[in-house]
């Protein structure tokens, strides 16, 4: 199987991999969530390996929330061994796009990290032969001419991300990381310096009636927290000016069906809501989702009352990063892109790529398109100047 794809800058020359020593001997392609729910939740198991973003309750609430809406159709691929043993399933969608079928992962920009949910076994012992023939099958059985998948990580927990094997390019943006040691001081995850000039701002608001830091875990609290966000984030957005896109259609039905979904039968939630708030009012949320091992941000917002001079974003985050520690979680991350303020708490950095696999004659030229268009975006959003010019443009249309 030839393919070809972006490396590092560079297009990489087609090149054919070879087709023995491989553990995928076929795949079963679904276009119906309901047809995929019982093999796809029997990934969602420990001896798995998957991001909180891959749950099958948080990308089937957003495929019949937004995904219909944009008339993507589901493209859900379970590559099996010989004997039928699921080995790793690929949760994506069909659009087109330049000039081709294509086929990228569910949640669009609502999934701040994608992969395949993969047996760890198979994660950990996956060859090229494996990633040859899974790309083999898939073109042989569908009609898509071209994978594009975007913001994948090189690795999830302790085990490496087997889509890494293909070609690939760093992604647009990488993402801030907080790596939180088992037992480390709360100074090696926030300096004592921070801490005090956030605790005599957090002292204002504890001040106010009622003030308190919690995660919402009843259905009426999280109703009424999403009622709050869908209030304000608009005037946050405007005030920005940048683009709403929570009021994009589908978006927030998507993220109330996720909030208000249960995980297992713990009090948590699909998407979690953190939250700081007094008896007259919501000063600030954090939205994420969490696997016991990462917490990773989704969304966010705060007051546009006077109590927002207090900085109650930068205190609900360090109560969340202190509240994660103490629950031995190992990392922490505020999603993908450098704003200042993840800085403030997230110093490393995790390296996200993307893939853009031809499938056949048409998709090898939209892959290649995609391939320029995001080593495009790179080289801007690394490089200072062509930062602010692109951002004056975008200001001037606007």
């Amino acid at each position: 199987m030839t393919m070809a794809a972006a490396i590092e800058g560079q297009t990489a020359d087609a090149r054919a991999w070879p087709t023995t020593a491989r553990r995928i001997a076929g795949v079963d392609i679904f276009h119906d969530l309901s047809a995929a729910e019982a093999i796809w939740r029997g990934f969602e198991t420990s001896t798995h390996s998957f991001t909180p973003y891959q749950r099958f309750d948080f990308l089937a609430a957003w495929q019949r929330q937004v995904g219909e809406r944009e008339r993507l159709r589901p493209f859900i691929v379970v590559a099996h061994d010989s004997e039928r043993r699921p080995l790793l399933l690929l949760p994506l969608a069909i659009e087109s796009g330049w000039g081709a079928q294509r086929a990228s992962f569910m949640g669009g920009k609502h999934a701040t990290f994608n992969m395949a949910l993969c047996d760890k076994d198979f994660a950990a012992n996956a060859t090229e032969a494996d990633l040859s023939a899974l790309v083999g099958l898939i073109a042989e059985r569908s009609r898509v001419d071209a994978l594009a998948l975007h913001q994948q990580p090189l690795r999830w927990q302790d085990q490496p991300n087997p889509l890494a094997l293909l070609p690939h390019q760093p992604s647009v943006n990488d993402c801030p990381l907080l790596v939180m040691e088992p037992g480390a001081a709360p100074a090696t995850l926030i300096s004592n310096s921070f801490r005090s000039r956030l605790k005599g701002k957090a002292r204002k608001l504890q001040l106010l009636p009622g003030f308190r830091y919690y995660i919402a875990t009843e259905s009426a609290d999280i109703s009424r927290l999403l009622d709050w966000f869908f209030r304000v984030k608009p005037q946050r957005m405007a005030e920005q000016k940048l683009p709403d896109v929570f009021a994009e259609p589908g978006v927030e039905q998507f993220i109330r069906a996720a909030c208000l979904t249960p995980l297992g039968d713990g009090p948590r939630h699909v998407i979690d809501i953190h939250a700081l708030e007094c008896d007259e009012e919501v000063i600030a949320i954090f939205a994420g989702v969490a696997d016991g091992h990462r917490f990773s941000m989704m969304f966010n917002t705060y007051t546009m009352s006077g109590n927002s001079k207090y900085s109650p974003g930068l205190i609900l985050m360090r109560d969340m990063i202190d509240r994660h520690a103490g629950e031995n979680y190992r990392a922490f991350d505020l999603g993908i892109g450098a704003d200042e303020y993840k800085r403030l708490f997230c110093k490393d950095d995790e390296a996200i790529f993307d893939s853009f696999i031809p499938l056949s004659l048409r998709g090898r030229l939209a892959a290649s398109t995609m391939s320029s268009l995001n080593r495009t975006k790179r080289a801007v959003k690394h490089n200072a100047a062509l930062l602010e010019i692109a951002q004056n443009l975008r200001s001037m249309f606007r």
